[in-house]
């Protein structure tokens, strides 16, 4: 099977030169066969007009004296555009001297044949070009579809992340007496949040854009836990005896311990659910080492939990439940600011009360609708009702 530059059509060659009797010759020499689609162009303006048409020629050959644009002239021009410069040239000129071979070699020549020409040298030449054009375009076009390939397939394995976190994130709402958007909101908290502080000196290093899209990702999963607290816990309309907080607290490890599991059934460990693991596990923790479930203080809480413990506390606060009306946002940020150094790194809380605007945002966008709450009565005055 013959090599062609698209394995269909036959190749394309311009011929370019200022000589009528030079362009009649070649036309008939490449003609011979009807092996390939032949233009021809008797100036370099010309030629440049005829190489911008679609398809382009697959080779050039090129004459260098000519008036108006020289050959030497229209090589550097297709050199120098993106979309001609892999066009191969081969100069077909009378300057047969070893410097001018070598300078237009230098200009980007594939090849260089002097006049009187040889037809079987010409033909020759034309053929190894043309073939090695179509190499390289077949090359070309397998790592644009192995490139194509790869990023749909990014796509999709970003798509399957997606869902895995939603669905398992989901999964832990029904049971809560908290809606989807509040998943959202802490969300879109985070990544303001995160925004603000990367250039921060002490977050810098931490916060690239790979790292705040894996927390927007992760963040729907920081209660994920509660799916293992029982029901007469989980949705009591009220304040927790010590015995029924305790079992609550458990929802961080519980959280922690489901997705690691996850892991463990794949085999390997998933990048995208390493800050899922620390948000679950650390977001009840306190600056001050008075939250749960380790009691870590400072920055050994990990940074993402640090986020989060303000993004869920700020959604806690504002939030209307089915026990509570929700707090006005500057009550919020009261609360919050009161909480600085002690419940909250400090610098993430500067963070929040400079985003605090933004905050206000999100939680009107994806507010909670009355039908959210209805359901959520609903199910509370189910379970009361069966116990």
């Amino acid at each position: 099977m013959e090599l062609t530059h698209d394995f269909i059509r036959k190749p394309i060659i311009l011929i370019v030169d200022d000589s009528p009797d030079n362009l009649l010759l070649m036309v008939n020499l490449l003609k011979e066969g009807d092996r390939y689609t032949i233009k021809a162009a008797n100036n370099g303006e010309k030629a440049l007009q005829i190489v911008q048409a679609d398809p382009p020629p697959d080779l050039i050959l090129l004459d260098i004296m000519m008036p108006g644009l020289s050959g030497h002239e229209v090589a550097q021009s297709l050199k120098a555009d993106p979309r001609t410069r892999a066009i191969p040239l081969i100069f077909l000129t009378a300057m047969a001297s070893t410097a001018d071979e070598t300078r237009g070699l230098e200009m980007g020549a594939a090849d260089y044949i002097t006049k009187p020409i040889s037809p079987p040298v010409v033909l020759a030449r034309v053929e190894t070009q043309l073939k090695v054009k179509a190499a390289a375009d077949f090359l070309k076009d397998k790592s644009d579809y192995l490139e194509q390939e790869v990023a749909r397939r990014t796509r999709e394995v970003l798509a399957i992340q997606d869902v895995t976190i939603h669905a398992m994130a989901s999964l832990a709402e029904t049971r809560d007496n908290e809606t989807g958007n509040h998943i959202r909101r802490t969300q879109h908290y985070m990544k303001i949040l995160a925004e603000h502080l990367r250039d921060h000196p002490r977050f810098r290093h931490f916060l690239d854009d790979d790292t705040i899209r894996l927390l927007f990702k992760s963040a729907p999963l920081h209660d994920i836990g509660k799916i293992g607290i029982p029901d007469r816990i989980l949705l009591k309309p009220g304040k927790f005896t010590p015995e029924e907080f305790e079992i609550m607290k458990t929802h961080t490890t519980l959280g922690r311990d489901a997705i690691a599991h996850a892991e463990q059934q794949l085999g390997t460990s998933v990048e995208f659910l390493h800050f899922a693991k620390e948000i679950a596990y650390g977001h009840q923790e306190k600056w001050d080492g008075s939250g749960y479930p380790e009691g870590k203080a400072g920055d050994d809480i990990p940074i993402s939990a640090r986020l989060m413990a303000v993004a869920d506390v700020y959604d806690a606060l504002i939030s209307r439940r089915v026990y509570k009306n929700g707090m006005s946002h500057e009550e919020a940020v009261r609360i919050i600011t009161e909480g600085h150094g002690k419940h909250f790194d400090p610098d993430i809380c500067d963070a929040f009360l400079a985003c605090s605007d933004q905050f206000r945002v999100v939680a009107a966008r994806f507010a909670d609708s009355d039908h959210d709450m209805a359901q959520k009565a609903a199910a509370v005055q189910f379970i009361s009702g069966s116990e």
